[in-house]
Order: C-alpha cells, then structure tokens, then sequence
C-alpha cells in the first residue's frame, strides 16, 4: 500500500505551490490511473515518488516504511519511466540494459536472466545488437519500459509510456503492462489517452492545478457522475437569440460549445430536442446518461486533459 500525506512541493521562484496537500493511497498490485491537464502537478508528483525529487518527512509511505529515509530498502523496489527517452542513443539495445544494471550493482549471472525476462516482456529480443537511434518510436519506448523493469520493481512510475507512437507499438505497450500487474507489481499510470486509463486502470485521481479533485474506484467513480441530462455539444458558439431561447429552458447550464439540460422523462427529453431543432443549432453530439472517463474529467476541471 503507497500512503501519500499532506504532500506539497513548489519550485524555486514560483508562485503557486505544484503540489498542495496532496492526500492519496494506491494499493497494492494495482494499476493506479493519474490523471490532469499539463501542468496540474502529475510529473512532480511522479519526481517525488521516485526520488528525483526531495520528499519531505512522513509524507510518502510503502507499506508503512517513510521514503525520506535515503536507506530505506523499499528505494530499492521503485522505478520510474520517464515521458522522455532516458537512454543512449548511440549503444545497442543490450549495451543500454547493460549499462543501467551496472550502475544499479547488478550482479552478472542475475543480470543476464533479467536481460532475457526484460527483453521477452518488452518484445527486444530480436533487436540487442541494434543501435537505439535506429529504432522506430514505439521501439524506444519499449526500450525506455525495459530498463525501468530491470530491477524487478515493485512500484513502477510511467509517465505517458505511449506518447507519440503508432497504435500496434501502442497495443504491444499496454498489453506489456497489463502482464507486468499480473506478476504482482504495483503501476502508478498517467496518459493524456482517457480510453488506455479506462482500459487498465482500477482507481484514479484527477489533478487540477496541484491539488487532487478526485479520486476513488474508476467504475464507482463514472456510476456516480452519471446524471439524467442530456449533454449537448456545439459546433459553433450561439447567437445572442438563440441563447436567449434556450436560457427558457429549466435547468440549463451554459459553457462555451457544451449545454447540460436537466431531463426527468422521455417528455422532457423530447421538449428539449423540439427545442434545440427549433433554435436551428449546429450540433455536433448529444449524449444522454452514464459519462465516459473524458466527460467525467470535462465536468470536475471545466478543461480538456491537453489544456
């Protein structure tokens, strides 16, 4: 179990906190979705569970041990992988995961069965003797997730392990990751791609300018935002008449390109739908009922994860 407490950090010279308060527990061999728009906190967090990053006392537990303490073994078990490529373009593939198992004290007989288990996972096999340079982009990122398991950790951080590559690199990826959680490692997961967290993630935690707005079971937590509204989007801002119209209708909340009209009954329902045909709106999509992760994440932070 990872307790975070009363968690804060700010950056020299800044002027907002890039964490507040943060309060989180993940549990154990599960796969734990962090989610929010750039710049709400995900990598400094990430930095900070990892080490890169200095933890203040009592605020970062693993199972009741405090990673502030620079010896304690449980530093042992964690890894991170990072956003960026962390690795040496010009060595071979085998010559990069050899030289992150030296510098972790890898001894050579446990060294050489972890090249092959990291490798099998990651899908490298049949590229060790290649140069990193020349591999395609989701190769990379297979490489940058095989030397994050090297150490056969038990708290594995990916920061957007998936960015920027073709959807088979992409499908290989998380399908990698779902077999690392079957084998008994904990994931701390952030992606800008809603379906992959809804995809793999058990629970979430939604940041939003450095302070946690939700969190909880993914499935308890869409059951929950599910409202008997019809959500309404445009595909061009209204006109001053047609707003004055609509602002006729009960209810009816108004942001930008998106219209919430409260409904009870089917009657309802079609009343606003005679009334949106009416105003001659261009509409792009109306949904009615359960969110999707991306609605859910629209309504708590009024912004798109990419704002």
């Amino acid at each position: 179990m990872i307790k975070i407490r009363q968690l804060q950090f700010t950056y020299q010279g800044a002027d907002q906190p890039a964490l507040a308060n943060i309060n989180l527990c993940v549990k154990s061999k599960s796969i734990f979705g962090l989610l929010g728009p750039n710049g709400a906190g995900k990598t400094t967090l990430l930095s900070m569970l990892s080490g890169l990053l200095p933890r203040p006392a009592r605020s970062i537990f693993i199972d009741d041990c405090d990673l502030s303490s620079g010896n304690n073994p449980c530093n042992s078990g964690l890894s991170l992988v990072p956003q960026d490529y962390a690795f040496y373009q010009n060595l071979t593939v085998k010559e990069n995961l050899n030289f992150f198992a030296g510098v972790q004290g890898m001894a050579k007989p446990v060294l050489k069965t972890r090249l092959g288990e990291v490798s099998e996972i990651t899908g490298l096999q049949q590229r060790l003797n290649q140069k990193a340079t020349t591999l395609s982009g989701g190769l990379k990122r297979r490489l940058n997730l095989a030397i994050g398991l090297l150490n056969s950790p038990k708290l594995l951080l990916l920061d957007e392990p998936t960015v920027g590559i073709d959807p088979h690199s992409r499908h290989f990826i998380l399908e990698a990751i779902r077999e690392i959680n079957r084998q008994g490692t904990t994931i701390i997961y952030t992606s800008h791609y809603m379906e992959e967290v809804e995809a793999l993630c058990d629970e979430i935690a939604v940041l939003d300018k450095g302070q946690v707005v939700v969190e909880g079971s993914l499935q308890a937590l869409l059951q929950a935002q599910g409202k008997r509204s019809l959500c309404v989007d445009l595909i061009d801002l209204p006109e001053a008449q047609q707003l004055e119209a609509l602002g006729k209708m009960p209810g009816l909340t108004h942001n930008s390109l998106r219209l919430d009209i409260p409904v009870s009954s089917e009657v309802e329902i079609l009343k606003a739908l005679e009334t949106l045909q009416e105003q001659e709106l261009g509409i792009g999509r109306i949904h009615y009922g359960a969110h999707n992760l991306e609605e859910l994440f629209l309504d708590i932070t009024q912004r798109t994860l990419r704002d």
